[in-house]
């Protein structure tokens, strides 16, 4: 084993925390002006959001390079690479205000003017907020000097970019980063799998693949024969019909798999 691939949210970096905390922080914001639960107005948002994301031309294209709608709440899409990433750069704002303003009409409130200020102050306040899990650097260390490290995430290259300069420390211990919305395709098309192969000139049994996500990481990967492992931190039930060839709930039992 030469070198190891690693996903970036929700294996290294903990997006998922990101995420609920400046949901909660913001929904803090509609229950001091109209008294609105912040748990239930959350939930509200997330829906209208995942339904306003799905209606847009460009839906199929975000699904292509795995984008997902709480990432439209606070991406610019700012590098105009491809006619999708052109077309999303004009729809975000829109977007964004529709998101939360929609969110408040279901909750009863008709105020564009407040959704919008709600739409700014959840990407602000989510740019704040960059968590790296605990194991992280100390396994990077580990690693680093013995195997060739690759970063291979799906996302906005101008929103992944972003999360990395939030953690500098970060991308210095990866040879290659790759990211989805260059490449064209996200995980779990294995051609992108391949691509990160040839970056590193190594075969499919050199490499071994670390991500959360079984129907992105794990199934891409494994259409490659890319031998995986899968982090599952809060023992989530597996509920896709993917196998992992290794299961593991803390980055440290990784280095036992290398062995």
């Amino acid at each position: 084993m030469k070198a190891v691939f690693f996903d970036l949210d929700d294996t290294l970096l903990w997006d998922e925390k990101s995420i609920h905390t400046t949901f909660q922080e913001t929904c803090r914001e509609a229950e001091k002006k109209y008294g609105l639960d912040p748990e239930s107005f959350e939930q509200i948002v997330r829906e209208e959001a995942r339904k306003l994301y799905s209606s847009y031309e460009t839906y199929d294209y975000t699904v292509m390079i795995g984008i997902n709608p709480f990432e439209g709440l606070w991406s610019n899409f700012s590098e105009p690479i491809s006619e999708g990433f052109q077309k999303l750069n004009a729809i975000a704002p829109e977007y964004r205000k529709n998101a939360w303003t929609n969110g408040l009409k279901t909750a009863g409130i008709d105020d564009e003017a407040f959704g919008q200020y709600l739409a700014d102050f959840f990407a602000a306040e989510r740019r704040k907020r960059p968590y790296v899990y605990e194991e992280t650097y100390p396994v990077l260390n580990r690693l680093k000097g013995s195997y060739e490290l690759l970063l291979l995430t799906n996302g906005d290259p101008s929103l992944q970019k972003e999360k990395l300069a939030g953690v500098p420390e970060l991308a210095p211990y990866f040879n290659e980063i790759v990211i989805s919305g260059d490449y064209g395709k996200g995980k779990p098309d294995p051609g992108i799998f391949e691509h990160c192969l040839q970056l590193l000139n190594l075969t499919k049994d050199e490499v071994i693949m670390v991500g959360d996500n079984p129907k992105t990481d794990i199934l891409g990967a494994s259409r490659v024969g890319i031998q995986t492992v899968w982090i599952n931190r809060h023992g989530k039930k597996n509920e896709t019909d993917v196998t992992p060839d290794y299961e593991i709930k803390d980055l440290h039992e990784l280095f036992d798999i290398l062995k």
